[in-house]
């Protein structure tokens, strides 16, 4: 599972929703479906001017956690 920090990030920085979506040039709807996690995908020229902005890298934004126990016993 992909856990987006996005808003730890924005709150870390003391930047609004409003101030990014318009710097990275979207929508406040389309970046509070970011923040919130309802996506399924991004465009890297979306996460590349959300990481110019918030001066990070994506794996500040995108967190990765494994939903199952994988059993690598034979």
């Amino acid at each position: 599972m992909i856990i987006l920090r996005l808003d730890r990030v924005m709150a870390d920085r003391k930047i609004s929703l409003n101030e990014l979506a318009q710097k990275v040039g979207i929508s406040h709807v389309n970046l509070s479906n970011i923040k919130t996690g309802k996506i399924s995908a991004i465009r890297f020229s979306t996460l590349e001017a959300i990481c110019d902005i918030l001066n990070c890298q994506p794996g500040d934004i995108l967190e990765y956690k494994r939903e199952y126990s994988v059993n690598t016993e034979n």
